[in-house]
């Protein structure tokens, strides 16, 4: 993993986490790296990759197993993808609708031009 100097390193943990998660490298129930394999294996502090790991456990994606260590709970691909959905119609959706709309282009003429433009996409 390469960090990225415009992101709190924390939060390039998470994403990191979130994404092993999402491409199924780590299945739901299977156990996480600890926070000291993390800093270990990335060279940061302990603390650091355990602020990335507690969001994720706040947020219900990993589960402790008091002893044992971190653990993917099971549901988290969903819950993630979810987010994701969120995040992309907020991120992109929202944004080309209120432009389309700028532009005088109607629902169907929008669904229109997504259509064509994914059409593209495929060839």
């Amino acid at each position: 993993m390469q960090f990225d100097e415009s992101k709190p390193i924390f939060q390039q943990v998470y994403d990191y986490i979130v994404e092993i998660i999402l491409r199924e490298d780590l299945s739901e129930e299977s156990q996480v790296p600890s926070t000291t394999q993390f800093a270990t294996n990335f060279q940061i502090n302990p603390a650091t990759a355990g602020k990335g790991i507690n969001q994720l456990v706040d947020q219900g994606i990993l589960y402790k197993k008091r002893g044992v260590g971190m653990f993917v709970a099971p549901g988290a691909v969903e819950l993630l993808k979810q987010q994701r959905k969120e995040k992309f119609y907020q991120d992109y959706v929202e944004p080309l609708v209120v432009e389309a709309s700028r532009l005088g282009i109607n629902k169907e003429q929008l669904v229109q031009l997504v259509k064509e433009g994914a059409w593209k996409n495929e060839g």
